[in-house]
């Protein structure tokens, strides 16, 4: 193994100096396994050993603060006014204490992730034994990127991965208690801290991934991976049916395994929403995945659930609620999400789906996962006869005499997050048109707000998606399986075209379904981008959103694209946790390409990726915690993220200032002298307000220092040729793109030329770009 905790404890020790017991001699950290990689400088970082990489970028990316409210009432010497440049009594100013809850927010996120990770690998050590060994496939020598560039370590079986774990579940505490009244206080050194969370964040969803993969057998950096069935409309509604929500897939497993022993595969139908969904179909060949987390409400009320098996993460809080309504049972399996439940872990599984079945409890609590496979598939063939999938989908008469009672108070349009114009449709329903309500079902997020804020109490929500009802049944789409890690093979192809830039870019759609305009801007950003020979990467709920559409021939992105890691390839890497497959390719290019030794050497590969490998993120519809640590990871990796209108709502951006040219210097390892390479990328977190402001900026936040003459024209050409699609113009920054007229793209070479011209504009040298003076090399002689 690569590291150990060695402790010696010796009963008694007689020497000429005396006699000494109960001697203990304990040693931190031994690297003991042979490595052709030298130990780096940062094994296992504190949150003190990058700060220096990060303040790096936060004096490039200065946050902009959009504070919800200019209080603090995080104690009880509050509440403080913070305007004004006052100070809270702790102490604190508004800069601190917003940074302080951009920390809070990472660091929910990452420990949710490392909570989930430490579940995970604890239950398949437990089933599958402690010397299972890590395999991700003949083609993925490097099977844990970002472990092996945090911790220092290459985990080899799936009890390795507990010394990771052990360091991030350390770390994620010293960042909570950093956030302590009276403790941290500069918004320069939370923001540092929220860049940890979001590393250490990656570290524990790889752990996550790379076990289940191994174990559970999921595709392994397969670009085939098959087509599954995505949407409401493939779940058969003549067979029981168990609809699993979530993020940790276990207890899914465990039912499709039940089905499969017992020979009922074909006799009952296994959907899931949110990353469940993902996971189990990376598993099960017959299990179909509903839709991202905002397609819960509209699939349960349209009764064809009849066990509901959640676990945790992003799980609707009233779904105990929402089964009742439907008579649907209830199996909560997550000791984070017991939803007040009676514990029947240990009861027999034929009296559980007795007492379910009968009424007697309309949910249970069950943490055996075998069980829960047991009692899901019994209690759903004995429920659904009674059911007879009862729904709460209104008719259109319903729906007609219900809108009748609206009294145009605006109450529903005002807790509307995107602001739908829910009282007019409801409005046209009581005159007997229901089609402006069908038309807010392509929009709507599927949050209930209106229901909760209506005057009269209508069930708003159900009106819409009852107006809809023909469409959702016609959902019928199709996604790629999530295929995991990039193997080294495909990096080996695309390293030099990403670092050179002729591969324009690689665009990673990634987050949950908060979408501002629904979620058809997800599948037209990826076709634009595919269609330009960008790599697209995608997880979690953009990956099922992106596959929830059709083009005028009926296909999919996934039906229409290739699924390898190259220009063109549309990627589903999986669920949530898989995210790290996308960073972590950033990583083995460092290492496959560029022969970086990544070992514990985090400063210099984030420094390499940062400089070299264009690539962007995008959370268009990020709403949660995990997602604001997910993006922060990206970010001490040197990787911009773009959101959603829905992102301001993060408080802050980190936003460059390309009008001042002494932020935009790089060091040249080859001269050792300080060059301007213009603001590349121009930003490290910002917030699009349409999806044609965002494609504009993908483009542009693609390019790197390092793009060669031939790369940057190609990126240039992107770039400018979106800017004027949408904007019908030039952009006025060309000139600080532009280094010598090689970078020009030759089919706009006359319209730029004149425009450079009118600019001033002069040629500039193109470095060996680095942040990092120890990176320069030393001149012979």
């Amino acid at each position: 193994m690569s590291k150990k905790d060695l402790r010696v404890k010796i009963g008694e020790v007689k020497t000429e100096k005396g006699t000494m017991k109960d001697l203990e001699i304990s040693i931190g950290r031994i690297f003991e396994e042979e490595w052709e990689e030298p130990v780096g400088p940062t094994p296992f970082p504190s949150i003190k050993d990058l700060r220096n990489w990060d303040f790096k970028l936060l004096k490039r990316y200065k946050p902009f603060y959009m504070p919800f409210c200019d209080l603090c009432c995080f104690c009880t010497y509050g509440k403080c006014d913070l305007t004004k440049n006052k100070r809270g009594a702790c102490g604190i100013d508004m800069a601190g204490q917003q940074a302080r809850i951009v920390l809070l927010a990472c660091a929910i996120g990452a420990a949710t992730h490392c909570g989930h990770a430490r579940h995970l690998v604890e239950h398949l050590i437990e089933e599958y034994g402690r010397d299972t060994p890590l395999s991700m496939g003949e083609n993925v020598e490097i099977e844990a990127p970002h472990v092996r560039l945090v911790c220092g370590i290459r985990p080899r079986k799936i009890k390795d991965l507990e010394i990771a774990l052990d360091y991030v579940e350390n770390q994620v505490t010293h960042l909570l208690s950093a956030i302590h009244t009276g403790q941290e206080g500069h918004w320069m050194d939370f923001e540092s801290k929220v860049f940890h969370a979001g590393m250490i964040d990656h570290v524990a969803m790889e752990i996550a991934d790379i076990a289940q993969i191994a174990v559970y057998n999921f595709p392994k950096a397969d670009p085939d991976a098959p087509l599954v069935e995505l949407g409401a409309g493939v779940v058969d509604s003549k067979k029981p049916t168990i609809l699993v929500v979530g993020h940790n897939v276990p207890p899914a497993i465990a039912i499709a395994d039940y089905l499969t022993k017992e020979n009922l595969v074909g006799s009952v139908e296994v959907a899931g929403l949110c990353c469940t969904a993902i996971d189990l179909t990376r598993y099960s060949s017959f299990a179909k995945i509903i839709g991202p987390m905002s397609w819960t409400l509209r699939f349960i009320r349209s009764g064809l659930a009849d066990v509901i098996v959640v676990d945790e993460q992003c799980v609707r809080t009233n779904l105990v609620e929402e089964a009742k309504k439907i008579g649907a049972l209830f199996i909560a399996t997550s000791e984070k999400n017991c939803q007040g439940l009676p514990n029947r872990t240990n009861d027999p599984a034929d009296q559980i789906v007795d007492d379910l079945v009968s009424g007697k409890q309309p949910g249970v609590l069950i943490f055996d996962t075998e069980k829960v496979g047991e009692v899901a598939v019994k209690a759903a063939l004995a429920v659904a006869p009674k059911r007879k999938k009862k729904r709460s989908l209104l008719t259109p008469k319903e729906i007609i005499e219900g809108s009748k009672k609206c009294i145009k108070c605006q109450e529903c349009i005002k807790a509307c997050p995107d602001n739908l114009p829910v009282m007019y449709a409801v409005n046209d329903a009581a005159r007997g048109d229901l089609s402006k309500l069908a038309e807010l079902y392509e929009k709507c997020i599927g949050c209930a707000r209106c229901e909760s804020a209506c005057s009269v109490n209508l069930p708003l929500h159900t009106y819409i998606i009852s107006a809809a009802e023909k469409k959702m049944t016609e959902e019928k789409f199709k996604i790629r399986a999530g295929r995991g890690p990039i193997s080294d093979i495909e990096i080996r192809e695309v390293g030099q075209p990403i670092v050179f830039g002729e591969i324009p870019g690689v665009v990673a759609f990634v987050g949950c379904p908060n979408y501002a305009n629904g979620g058809k801007e997800i599948p037209e950003m990826v076709d634009e981008f595919a269609k330009r020979r960008y790599i697209i990467t995608l997880s979690g709920c953009a990956a099922m959103t992106a596959g929830m559409f059709k083009d005028e021939e009926g296909k999919t992105v996934y039906e229409k694209y290739h699924g390898r890691f190259d220009a063109g390839g549309v990627v589903n890497v999986g669920s949530c946790v898989s995210n790290p497959h996308i960073s972590g390719a950033a990583i083995k290019i460092a290492r496959i390409f560029a022969k970086r030794n990544i070992r514990a050497n985090y400063e210099e590969i984030a420094d390499y990726v940062y400089n070299r490998i264009g690539a962007v993120g995008v959370a268009w519809g990020a709403m949660s915690q995990k997602a604001a640590s997910i993006a922060s990871g990206f970010w001490r990796l040197g990787v911009p993220v773009i959101v959603g209108p829905h992102g301001s709502k993060y408080r802050r951006m980190l936003l460059g200032r390309k009008d001042r040219d002494e932020d935009w210097y790089v060091w040249d390892a080859r001269t050792g002298k300080k060059v301007y390479v213009g603001p590349a990328p121009e930003h490290l977190f910002y917030t699009a307000e349409t999806k044609e402001e965002a494609m504009v900026m993908i483009a542009k936040l693609c390019i790197r220092p390092n793009d060669t003459t031939k790369g940057r024209a190609i990126k240039l050409t992107h770039y400018i040729d979106l800017y004027k699609k949408f904007y019908g113009k030039l952009p006025d920054d060309i000139h600080l793109y532009v280094r010598t007229k090689a970078d020009i793209p030759l089919t706009m070479k006359d319209e730029i030329l004149a425009y450079l011209e009118a600019k001033g504009w002069k040629e500039k040298a193109t470095p060996d770009p680095t942040l990092l003076p120890r990176l320069i090399r030393k001149k012979e002689g």
